[in-house]
């Protein structure tokens, strides 16, 4: 059945998303999610589970991170170059299936007992096939079919809040049991392989549901647009294009500083939970205690994009986040302070982690007005790549200061240097983050023009 008329939004663009399209939709986040926030465990299983010294994990980590942003860019041009007659995005999620299972599990099975050079090849060459490969290969084109699937900026918001539930769910279970279980399977690499295999299974079914139940079926993108358009404009004009529209280079930065948060929180957590709390397990305390605050954020989210905006939201909750690592600052020892303030750090990354995606997205209207040309995969790919970067960033920062500070995971005891270090990429360093993002989300203002951009296009449109 088609169901009722879905109408237009409150900005008079036609709808085009029920249920159903929301939920498949947002099951695509959770094997990308799975992925990251692996990646993101990687440094403590390298140093605590097979031994490998920090500073080089960190350097092998962020090698691999730098392939898989340029990887961004090349994939975004194949992806707009696309004739298959599933669409530009879909068969992509098909295709990367299988080979995001093998590789998941691949992360983790590292030859312990063998010489550290060909243990170190085996770290880059894997998170280089899982980042720089199998992950972009599905994050560009699932980014990349929201402007596809949809023009309304309501739907776009929709979706961002719809996925980030899913990514969230995933991310919890993560971050709240993956230490507890691998203890209690034994604590040892083969417990770590073991849990990855569920991680693996679960993400090929995401994505091959996520195959049946996306479509692309945008009219202004799809229908209206000739097939070879995106063909015409080279890479390096692309580039180009994009760097002179500064709501594209905004989102860059914020998805540059936004990963690099995300790298240390997800990949610092257990050391400062091991380190500075002492118990390692404390970690899904940490977690857990973050869902509320997180089911608050998702249920506002929405209230909050239609009173400030998409960008004014993000500025808020960034201003939250910054507000939490001062009084953080101030008691860095105290678990009640850790707790209390990860209950507001927790709820000022939702918006932003809801309303990135759709605010890049945005982007392909104004590239369209400007230009005459969309550019859907290169505005993903390119504004990708900061993401990338940061993540990579983000996650060797971890390695290389306790690196500098003389941690050694096979000491009884670390040096209070180490403590330093755990401070620096926990506190000191979200905080300045926190700060930035403010700044660039207050001079985000793309929606005060979007359905003048919008009428323009179609006026355009009809007059051909």
């Amino acid at each position: 059945m088609a169901g009722k008329p879905l109408g237009k939004d409150s900005m008079g663009i036609q709808k085009t998303m029920r249920l159903g399209d929301y939920l498949g939709d947002g099951l695509g986040q959770l094997p990308l999610n799975v992925m990251a926030n692996l990646v993101g465990q990687l440094t403590y299983f390298y140093t605590e589970k097979v031994g490998l010294a920090a500073g080089m994990v960190a350097t092998m980590l962020l090698a691999a991170k730098f392939a898989d942003a340029f990887s961004d860019l090349v994939m975004g041009k194949i992806m707009d170059m696309g004739n298959s007659p599933k669409g530009k995005c879909r068969p992509w999620f098909l295709r990367m299936a299988i080979p995001a299972a093998v590789i998941i599990i691949m992360l983790f099975t590292v030859p312990k007992n063998a010489p550290g050079g060909l243990q170190m090849g085996y770290v880059l060459i894997t998170n280089i096939l899982l980042s720089a490969v199998v992950y972009t290969a599905v994050a560009i084109p699932y980014g990349a079919i929201m402007a596809i699937r949809t023009e309304s900026v309501e739907e776009r918001g929709r979706m961002g809040i719809v996925r980030t539930i899913f990514g969230y769910v995933i991310g919890m279970v993560i971050a709240i049991l993956l230490i507890p279980i691998t203890n209690m399977l034994g604590g040892d690499q083969g417990a770590w392989i073991k849990v990855s295999v569920v991680f693996a299974v679960l993400s090929a079914a995401s994505l091959f549901i996520l195959y049946k139940t996306s479509r692309e079926t945008s009219k202004t993108a799809a229908e209206e647009e000739p097939q070879d358009t995106e063909e015409k404009v080279p890479f390096a004009e692309a580039i180009r294009m994009l760097f002179q529209n500064k709501y594209w280079v905004i989102m860059l930065l914020v998805n540059l500083l936004v990963n690099i948060s995300y790298g240390l929180s997800t990949g610092g957590g257990t050391y400062f939970a091991k380190y500075i709390l002492g118990n390692d397990n404390l970690v899904a305390l940490l977690g857990a205690v973050g869902l509320l605050p997180t089911f608050i954020g998702f249920i506002i989210v929405g209230p909050m994009t239609k009173k400030l905006g998409m960008a004014g939201a993000c500025k808020v909750s960034a201003l939250i986040g910054a507000v939490a690592m001062v009084v953080r600052a101030f008691t860095p020892y105290s678990i009640v302070t850790t707790v209390g303030c990860g209950l507001f750090s927790s709820f000022a990354t939702i918006p932003m982690m809801c309303l990135t995606a759709p605010m890049v997205n945005n982007c392909v209207e104004y590239n369209d007005w400007k230009y005459g040309k969309r550019m859907v995969g290169m505005t993903n790919s390119a504004s990708s790549f900061g993401g990338k970067i940061g993540s990579g960033i983000g996650g060797s920062l971890i390695g290389w200061l306790l690196a500098l500070a003389g941690y050694n995971a096979a000491a009884a005891s670390q040096p209070g240097s180490v403590n330093i270090a755990i401070f620096a990429f926990a506190i000191y360093i979200p905080l300045g983050l926190f700060v930035i993002m403010a700044v660039l989300f207050h001079k985000y203002d793309l929606e005060k023009h979007y359905v003048e951009i919008v009428t323009a296009l179609k006026e355009r449109k009809a007059g051909k």
